[in-house]
């Protein structure tokens, strides 16, 4: 039994979307659970293990599995991957940093038990500082990981802004990807395509909480520009700050 794909994230940048989507085409077979998370946490069960998760695929079915976690793998362990499957497509989708970094400490508050008003500021700064967060938002060190063990051609690279602006066109890119009829997705009506899975509470940010996120990802928003060569002129747009209030720059002139 081959794999034929892996979704290799970013957490909270569609991938449930692209599951949910994905497993209903004819020619695909994906698990019922949609991260196996055999690279990270359950690697120890062995590659007959994980080749099992797959034995209900029908005969000629493409498979695959989604696990936004296998973006971090270490080179190490990408290096596992490409020798057990050295022919499997990639797919991985990117979401301006700070929206996943908040998108994701909002889930982490719901799973905590907590309401927006519970958590503090200081709660919020420790979980997007967390090198989990960190590392989840780095995109150019995960995709230069696996670029280094797979051919760029083999991983296909996807905007968050894209899925939520053209479903369609997006689903039909990753399908021809990964080897499956793309013009099957014409059918599925528009209304499915742009229904929302697993949508965060619509939690607004807090404004101090934005500042420090921007100021955090700006820079490596501009080195992921350059190494992918694709501008990313609307995460930019989207975290502009506003200009500093009368009050803080009278006080920063005068050292308060």
């Amino acid at each position: 039994m081959t794999i034929d794909f892996l979704g290799i994230g970013a957490q909270k940048s569609g991938t449930s979307w692209l599951y949910e989507n994905l497993k209903r085409h004819p020619g695909l077979f994906i698990p019922e659970i949609k991260e196996v998370h055999f690279w990270d946490w359950k690697h120890h069960l062995g590659l007959d293990w994980y080749r099992a998760q797959f034995a209900g695929a029908p005969p000629g079915a493409r498979c695959g599995e989604i696990t936004p976690a296998y973006g971090m793998l270490a080179p190490a362990t990408i290096a596992e991957v490409r020798a057990a499957f050295p022919d499997i497509r990639l797919v991985f989708i990117m979401r301006n940093p700070v929206e996943r970094a908040w998108s994701a400490a909002t889930m982490a508050m719901r799973h905590a038990d907590m309401r927006l008003e519970e958590a503090s500021l200081r709660w919020f700064l420790d979980h997007v500082n967390s090198q989990g967060s960190r590392r989840r938002g780095d995109y150019r060190t995960c995709l230069a990981n696996w670029r280094a063990a797979y051919p760029q051609e083999r991983i296909l690279t996807l905007l968050f802004d894209e899925l939520t602006a053209e479903p369609r066109a997006v689903l039909r890119r990753v399908a021809e990807h990964i080897g499956l009829d793309a013009a099957w997705f014409d059918q599925v009506p528009d209304e499915v395509l742009r229904r929302k899975v697993l949508e965060g509470g619509g939690e607004a940010m807090p404004p101090r909480l934005r500042e420090h996120l921007v100021r955090l990802y700006a820079p490596q928003i501009e080195a992921l520009e350059d190494y992918l060569g694709v501008p990313l002129t609307a995460w930019k747009e989207a975290n502009r700050l506003p200009p500093p209030s009368l009050a803080r720059r009278i006080g920063a002139l005068l050292g308060g």
